[in-house]
């Protein structure tokens, strides 16, 4: 029993140092979110082993209760990236975001300098539909 413990126990720290690195690197959004999933499996995995090491089915509760987590936690990013802007299928880096300020501003400096109306600030923030919905 032993050998087989830890051996499970390698191949779900392995899952998770694995997910965690795809989550932090992306690109998208649906790398993240698949990375997510395999980071809450691999936390039910472990508390599996738990339980199978030291016999308790105390543990069965809190399985059920991180799995219905991943489950919602999946569904509800799914909506969020399916209600995102075509060109938006990712989440832009810290970089990308200054640049597009950055060249933004330069846009409304020159529009100001050539005496041309300067375009408005527009929210990065989607509009909120949900009132129309109900």
């Amino acid at each position: 029993m032993i050998v087989v413990v830890v051996v499970a126990t390698a191949l779900v720290a392995a899952a998770a140092v694995l997910a965690l690195v795809r989550l932090e690197r992306g690109p998208s959004m649906l790398d993240r979110t698949v990375a997510f999933d395999v980071l809450t499996t691999t936390i039910v995995g472990a508390v599996a082993v738990e339980a199978a090491w030291s016999r308790r089915t105390e543990s069965i509760p809190i399985l059920v209760v991180l799995s219905l987590v991943g489950f919602i936690g999946s569904v509800t990013i799914a909506r969020f990236a399916a209600r995102e802007p075509e060109e938006e299928r990712r989440i832009r880096t810290r970089e990308e975001v200054e640049a597009a300020d950055a060249a933004r501003e330069a846009a409304r400096e020159a529009a100001r300098a050539a005496g041309r109306p300067v375009p408005p600030i527009v929210s990065a923030e989607p509009e909120n539909d949900d009132e129309e919905r109900s």
